[in-house]
């Protein structure tokens, strides 16, 4: 796996400052190099909040360069405060659909050409180490 956060501080300001916000607001995720099988998650994500339509944008941003532009998210409602059923961003209008997982905490983006990415979603609120544990992949 690839901890994301520091390789793309560089590529995300280079590319989006001014358009979706500061540097140091890029995702914090970790992603499986392509073509490795990792199984049914292909990455963790740790947002800033539970306002799933705040952290979208630059999520999909960073997801674009591997999936292209995304066309639907489907999310788990315990997991986000309540989200509208679409999200505009630029020209484009991503359906966000709310279900109910068993296991919780996931994140689907499916890409206009077909493709999809599964993420692992870990709570806006858990605890710095935890979360850093998560995203490294060493925790217990």
């Amino acid at each position: 796996m690839i901890i994301f956060e520091d390789v793309l501080r560089k590529w995300w300001h280079d590319q989006s400052v001014g358009r979706l916000g500061p540097p140091g607001l890029e995702p914090r995720l970790r992603l499986a190099p392509r073509g490795e099988d990792v199984g049914y998650i292909d990455g963790v994500w740790w947002p800033r909040s539970d306002d799933l339509a705040a952290e979208l944008p630059n999520l999909l941003m960073v997801l674009a360069r591997r999936l292209g532009p995304a066309r639907r998210v489907v999310y788990d409602r315990t997991s986000w405060s309540r989200a509208r059923g679409r999200l505009v961003l630029g020209e484009r209008t991503i359906q966000l659909d709310a279900y109910s997982f068993e296991l919780g905490n996931i994140l689907y983006v499916f890409g206009r050409g077909g493709g999809m990415i599964v993420l692992r979603v870990i709570g806006s609120t858990t605890d710095q180490g935890t979360a850093r544990a998560i995203l490294s992949g060493s925790e217990a």
